[in-house]
Parts: C-alpha cells; sequence; structure tokens
C-alpha cells in the first residue's frame, strides 16, 4: 500500500496534452489577438519569447481588381491569429504574459494547452506554401453545378468549398481549427463555366 501511495505522489499531474508526446515533438499553438495586430504580436514573440521555433501569420493570395485591372494581393486567411511553433509550450505561455497586443493563448483550458490537432497541421500544411505560409490561388471550372479545381492548393479539396463567387475570384472553404467549424475565404480563379 505504501509502495502505491508513493507512486501516485511521484507521478506527475497531466497538465499538457503534450504529455502524451515526446518533448522533443514539435506543435503548433494559436494565439489570438484584435484584427490587425498580427504582424505586431508576431514581431513581438519573435523579440521577446524564448524557445519558439517558427510565428507565422497564415495568409491568402487573392485576385483584385485594381484600376481596372486583375492584381494578386496577400491578405490575412485567419484574422486575428497568429500561429507559433515551439516544443516548450510552458516557456511560451510565460513568454506571453505582459506581451503588447497578445490576447490569449487559444485551447486553454485552466492550466491546460491544447496545440492543433495532427489533421489541423496536416489542413494547413496542404495548402499553404511551408516556406511562405501563403495558400495560393487556385484555378478550376464550374461544371454544372460543381466546381473542380484544376491548379493550387484546393485541388483534390473540392468537398470542401462550400460557396463560390466568380466575380470576385473566391471560395469559402469549411475547415475544423481548435474544435470549431469556420468557413475561410481564400483564392479560386475560375476560368470557364460549362452547362
Amino acid at each position: 500500500m505504501r509502495r502505491a501511495r508513493e507512486g501516485a505522489a511521484a507521478a506527475k499531474p497531466c497538465r499538457l496534452e503534450e504529455d502524451l508526446v515526446p518533448r522533443d515533438h514539435t506543435r503548433t499553438y494559436v494565439l489570438q489577438t484584435m484584427a490587425g495586430r498580427e504582424r505586431k504580436l508576431k514581431e513581438a514573440v519573435e523579440r521577446g519569447v524564448s524557445g519558439v521555433g517558427e510565428c507565422y501569420i497564415p495568409e491568402r493570395e487573392v485576385a483584385e481588381k485594381r484600376d481596372g485591372r486583375w492584381v494578386r494581393a496577400v491578405k490575412r486567411l485567419l484574422p486575428g491569429y497568429v500561429f507559433v511553433r515551439t516544443d516548450d509550450p510552458d516557456t511560451l505561455a510565460a513568454g506571453l504574459r505582459g506581451l503588447p497586443g497578445f490576447s490569449r493563448l487559444l485551447g486553454v483550458s485552466g492550466e491546460r494547452f491544447l496545440p492543433l490537432t495532427p489533421g489541423e497541421e496536416a489542413w494547413l500544411g496542404a495548402l499553404a506554401n511551408p516556406e511562405t505560409h501563403v495558400v495560393e490561388l487556385s484555378q478550376g471550372v464550374i461544371e454544372g453545378d460543381r466546381v473542380r479545381v484544376s491548379a493550387g492548393p484546393l485541388m483534390g479539396l473540392e468537398s470542401a468549398i462550400r460557396k463560390v463567387d466568380r466575380h470576385k475570384r473566391a471560395a469559402w472553404i469549411e475547415v475544423s481549427l481548435m474544435g470549431r467549424t469556420k468557413l475561410v475565404k481564400v483564392g479560386l480563379e475560375i476560368v470557364r463555366k460549362q452547362s
């Protein structure tokens, strides 16, 4: 009986989901800030928080009409969110306290910090360019009432497309992020429509 109590006292309470994976495994965490302040938070994290592997803001490439011409531009994929990769969430959480523009670490429940699930990380990795974290403009055709993507990151993900605006060259895709389902706007240029 005494040995069982000693073992229970020595056991570390499970605070982090990372306790279930090796500590050297880098995971992605999501920081929330006010929309439009993502860049300042990213810079503050890179300057003032140790143990951060990578800090980035997912973006999307869009086509916009300016002065009568279509041009490509880059906009925020998820306004108000900054993504941080680290293998030490405790150091990240401690370093975030007091940073200007920081609102909260998503997935916090009491003392528990939740990273993106492997599926959510795979979704981001499949859509966005791994070096720039930009979801590039896709191209496709509308055949009857179906969209077929012929080029770009949406190719093969047609089932996730919920809405298409041909005139604005945009599509809304349904994604799961931190346990919530969101509609996310991405660039999709429809090159032709067939009946």
